[in-house]
């Protein structure tokens, strides 16, 4: 299998066919460098400032706390607008064929020695219950700290969103596990990709791949912004905590280095399981 799946920027950066091959054939695709030094610092000002950090929760215990803060729409942050940018949004239609909107968006803080894994799971597993009917959906992960194989980075099965959908269930506490058979037996056909970034190197990730990340027993933090989008043509067909369809009002990318709202959080609409019926009991934030 050709698992080529990562490309280094040039500017100005637009999605190439080989890319959009990559991506299809191995469920994934990595770009080098698509946030800039001056770029990934505004987002990691925003993402670890008080008025981001306020909105924070963990479903873990204390041996395995992982931190997420949720979102379902861009607003105005340096994050808002990282999320209507044109290299972002553009990228995302090139490869789901079509217009996209901001699905949701989320924090997720693996901190030294402390945070737990993520058991391997498709994000189509639970966002086909939340009425999607189609898995016209991806994720966008930003490394905002360097995400490596100690301090738990992505894993992923390489061509494994060729399989479809698989079932998920409970494992562990935590929600949406895929099938163990289905899995093991996809394991011995799809390479184990270890997705190592840098920081400001950007992921789209297929929203049938199947992924996990290990637990963070390093001393090195690990933060990944993802930004998630659905095709416009797809969207959900019940009510649910994620957004329904909007509008994405675009910016160009110069705006992100323009951006210096790092506090006014206006229009994001936080999420949190304790005021959100629809996310009780659900770990589906994670990667």
């Amino acid at each position: 299998m050709n698992i080529r799946s990562e490309y280094r920027i040039s500017e100005p950066f637009k999605l190439t066919e080989q890319m959009y091959n990559d991506y299809h054939e191995n469920g994934y695709l990595i770009i080098r460098n698509m946030l800039d030094k001056e770029e990934i610092n505004k987002i990691e000002k925003c993402v670890t400032g008080e008025k981001f950090m306020e909105n924070k929760y963990s479903l873990e215990d204390k041996d395995n706390k992982i931190i997420r803060v949720v979102w379902r729409h861009p607003g105005s942050d340096v994050t808002g607008i990282v999320s209507r940018s044109e290299k972002i949004v553009n990228s995302c239609e090139k490869l789901l064929g079509g217009e996209v909107y901001h699905y949701h968006a989320k924090l997720i803080m693996k901190e030294p020695e402390v945070s737990g894994p993520i058991y391997w799971h498709q994000d189509y597993g639970y966002w086909y219950h939340y009425g999607n009917l189609f898995p016209d959906l991806l994720t966008v992960w930003v490394a905002v700290d360097p995400s490596k194989k100690e301090n738990g980075c992505l894993e992923v099965l390489a061509g494994s969103n060729k399989c479809g959908r698989l079932d998920h269930h409970v494992d562990d506490g935590q929600n949406q596990v895929a099938e163990l058979s289905r899995l093991e037996s996809i394991k011995k056909r799809c390479p184990h990709v270890y997705a190592e970034m840098d920081k400001g190197d950007v992921l789209f990730l297929h929203s049938n791949t199947l992924h996990y990340s290990s637990p963070n027993r390093s001393k090195m933090r690990r933060i990944g912004f993802l930004m998630c989008y659905n095709k416009a043509s797809n969207d959900s067909v019940i009510e649910h905590h994620h957004a329904k369809y909007t509008p994405i009002q675009k910016v160009p990318d110069s705006a992100i280095k323009e951006c210096t709202n790092f506090t006014d959080m206006s229009g994001k609409e936080f999420q949190h399981p304790s005021t959100n019926t629809t996310m009780i009991g659900r770990k589906d934030q994670s990667h």
